[in-house]
């Protein structure tokens, strides 16, 4: 335990200090400022305890005392945790938290590394029982005045809303803010107008977004604070979906799902509005006929990936003479079309028999039938290695008669995943693949009929 030259045990102090918002901490003397001089002072009035400042600052500007995920508290705790501070000093107790939970799990940090926790205007030591119950009283008075002003902010924003105020945030494509009001964007509003238009024209999102694209539309540019920006790119599905489903372009203003009259401008028409959501309803029954009546469902689905590194999807269509197409479809061309992807949709069927064909050569390789041949023959020896061969050759047949979770696990044993270019089509086997199959394919996974082996 370090002394100075008159024997007292050193205390050493670390200071806390914390703002809620990042207004005026510009400002060559701010809050942060007034805080720790009102700390050191008191640090210094109490020399003759022992009391030493240490260098370090524990700087939160710009942070909320609702939690305790702040770069400085926690550098704080870190050191507290390190045996490096024996007292820690605040301005005021809501300072270092505004939550009675957050903080008394402080407390007991702080009590199990034998930290002090000192308020300089509160004038009260958590070493004794009489300062931790002013704390304890004190912090249940800050979390109320916390929670009482934030219902008192929602009420207000909510009223605010039912009026059709604008209460902030990014404005949405087709609008700018201007003296906190939106106004319409004449040139964004003309790309809304037409992509309400063509999906009521085409009721595909995908269409959509492939013909804004290829007009060289791109999303609302945003200027952050840090001066950088964001969006300013290509339209993706999501954000198709998510323009054409906001009715703030037919001038209402929303707030948890319920939508008031706006004080701004609609951007197009209740009838244009209401086409569009009849339109997306068509679509939605057309999905869910689709998935009703999808009789053999894709089962390399998340075995196949594109020149992009992502997992193709399965997607499929129904033509007019009522025949099932499926697709494989890469990650690129699902969010912005078709044309954008690095591949074109593949026949399902087609791209599934040449996996099939290739497993079918894995399975008929020397090495598999032999061991196939080993197990089958110490239970039934007159089963002939012609046949053996026959059955895993005929795997195209015995396939079809297996149901999608079969197919998808026998697949799963062979293979960890197929890669996909224009032009080639790679299998990666597991190395454990064979030995796997073996097991599926033992005696007691297997039927031993006259005409061969059904798995």
């Amino acid at each position: 335990m370090a002394r100075d030259k008159t024997g007292l045990v050193k205390q050493r102090c670390a200071v806390y200090t914390r703002k809620s918002s990042e207004e005026g901490l510009e400002q060559e003397f701010n809050s942060l400022h007034a805080q720790r001089d009102a700390a050191e002072a008191y640090i210094l009035s109490q020399k003759h305890e022992g009391w030493v400042l240490i260098p370090d600052d524990y700087d939160d500007g710009g942070y909320s005392g609702g939690n305790i995920e702040r770069p400085a508290v926690q550098r704080l705790l870190r050191d507290v945790k390190a045996g490096l501070l024996d007292i820690i000093v605040v301005y005021k107790v809501d300072r270092l938290s505004r939550s009675l939970a957050d903080f008394a799990r402080l407390v007991d940090l702080f009590d199990q590394h034998h930290v002090s926790f000192v308020s300089v205007t509160q004038q009260f030591n958590t070493t004794s029982s009489m300062g931790r119950l002013t704390l304890n009283i004190l912090l249940s008075f800050s979390q109320f005045e916390r929670e009482v002003t934030s219902e008192r902010i929602r009420d207000k924003f909510l009223l605010s809303k039912k009026k059709g105020i604008w209460m902030g945030g990014n404005p949405p494509l087709g609008y700018d803010v201007v003296n906190r009001k939106l106004v319409i964007n004449r040139k964004e509003a003309t790309v809304v107008r037409l992509m309400f238009e063509h999906f009521v024209g085409t009721r595909s999102i995908i269409a959509t977004c492939e013909m804004l694209n290829a007009k060289g539309y791109i999303t609302k540019l945003i200027s952050l604070k840090n001066g950088g920006f964001r969006g300013g790119i290509t339209f993706a599905k999501n954000a198709v979906y998510r323009i054409l489903r906001n009715r703030i372009y037919i001038g209402e203003i929303g707030n948890k799902g319920e939508w008031f009259p706006g004080e701004h401008t609609a951007i197009i028409t209740n009838d244009l509005w209401a086409r569009a959501v009849e339109a997306f309803d068509i679509e939605s029954i057309q999905r869910s006929r689709k998935s009703r009546l999808r009789k053999n469902p894709s089962f390399l689905k998340g075995l196949l990936y594109g020149p992009d590194g992502h997992a193709l999807s399965s997607t499929s269509t129904r033509k007019k003479n009522g025949k099932l197409f499926r697709y494989y479809v890469s990650y690129s061309a699902q969010s912005k079309g078709y044309s954008n992807g690095p591949l074109p949709p593949l026949s399902a069927p087609v791209l599934e028999t040449l996996v099939l064909e290739s497993t079918r050569r894995q399975l008929a390789s020397p090495e598999l039938m032999l061991q196939v041949w080993k197990k089958v023959e110490a239970v039934e020896p007159q089963i002939a290695i012609e046949t053996i061969r026959q059955s895993l050759n005929n795997l195209s047949t015995i396939w079809e008669e297996l149901f999608t979770q079969e197919k998808r696990r026998l697949t799963e044993l062979l293979i960890h995943r197929i890669d996909l270019t224009p032009t080639t089509l790679t299998i990666l086997f597991k190395p454990d693949g064979i030995q796997a199959v073996v097991s599926e394919l033992s005696p007691s996974n297997t039927e031993i009929k006259d005409n061969g082996l059904c798995v």
